[in-house]
């Protein structure tokens, strides 16, 4: 591994048995993209001659024409085209690994807080990645963010509205989401829409920002009724007895998604629109640190859409989630 990084050469398998230059295969990849020669090389910041010899040595190495070139125009050959994405992948192989072999180089811990949810396989993502140390102080998203500006914590999984990311500097990762649902007083469990629910708010700003900017957006865009409270009633038994006193569907707060129920309420899904909360990975911009990276890249890689590009799916409009 040590060669292999310190020289970024490496040794194709049979029947392309020869020693290749990373350098020359991450070139090769410019040229089929571009096209061209000359925007190649302005890509890649190189002399257009050196480029044009990079790849003929390729080509000589490999034993294989990859572009079929005159003065007008340049295109794969057949056998270009058939090893473009075997080298692409490749080369992104050699960069995670790379990436890896940095992180664990970097003897410093990666410090990561949450607010109530985490990836349940987090320690196998992570694993062989960094050294990840799990912050036992549990806050608010708008904490966690906070701390991650001022260096407290590197990374952190909470929700951060979009403009809180450039005030401080901050970058977020699609990472996971909750599917919020209403409480209701039973029997009925059939879905409300989101105009007939209610949404809480509390008076505790210093504890509730950041569900109080979510809950203002829920009913600002669907119509649904904002109710104040001051008792920190967002969640537990005083959330309950909100439902209960209100008899109406209330909105649920992520921190609250796995509580059991009275007896006496039950779960009602919310739709036209249903409501998700997103869980972002939250670093900041200027994160020089390459244990970082690899601890972000690790764990984000599979995140997918989480199904909040749905038809009917609802995400406050100042979310980093939207036109991603």
């Amino acid at each position: 591994m040590t060669g292999f990084l310190a020289t970024g050469r490496l040794r194709l398998l049979p029947p392309y048995d020869v020693p290749v230059e990373l350098r020359q295969l991450r070139y090769f990849v410019a040229v089929a993209e571009e096209l061209n020669f000359g925007r190649a090389a302005h890509r890649l910041h190189i002399a257009g001659p050196s480029l044009s010899q990079q790849i003929k040595a390729l080509e000589r190495d490999l034993q294989v024409q990859l572009f079929d070139r005159d003065r007008r125009s340049v295109a794969l050959t057949a056998a270009g085209a058939v090893l473009l994405p075997k080298v692409r992948d490749l080369l992104a192989r050699a960069d995670e690994l790379r990436t890896h072999a940095t992180g664990l180089a970097d003897t410093e811990p990666v410090r990561l807080g949450y607010v109530s949810w985490r990836p349940a396989d987090m320690a196998e993502r992570t694993a062989g990645v960094a050294q990840l140390r799990i912050d036992t102080w549990v806050l608010p998203s708008h904490a966690q963010a906070a701390r991650v500006a001022d260096h407290t914590l590197d990374l952190a999984i909470c929700w951060v509205p979009e403009e809180d990311l450039k005030t401080f500097g901050l970058d977020a990762e699609r990472l996971g989401a909750d599917l919020l649902h209403a409480v209701a007083p039973g029997p009925d469990t059939s879905a409300v829409d989101a105009k007939d629910t209610v949404v809480l708010s509390d008076a505790d700003t210093a504890s509730w920002s950041s569900w109080n900017q979510y809950g203002e957006r829920f009913a600002r865009d669907t119509g649904a009724h904002r109710v104040r409270v001051e008792d920190g009633g967002i969640t537990g038994p005083a959330f309950f007895e909100h439902v209960r006193r209100l008899r109406r569907p209330v909105l649920n707060s992520p921190k609250s998604q796995t509580s059991p129920l009275p007896t006496d309420l039950v779960r009602r899904p919310v739709v036209r629109p249903r409501p998700y909360w997103p869980w972002w990975l939250v670093s900041r911009r200027d994160e020089a640190r390459a244990s970082v990276a690899a601890v972000i890249t690790a764990l984000t890689r599979d995140a997918g859409d989480l199904g909040m590009h749905h038809d009917d799916a609802w995400s406050p409009g100042s979310d980093p989630a939207h036109g991603r």
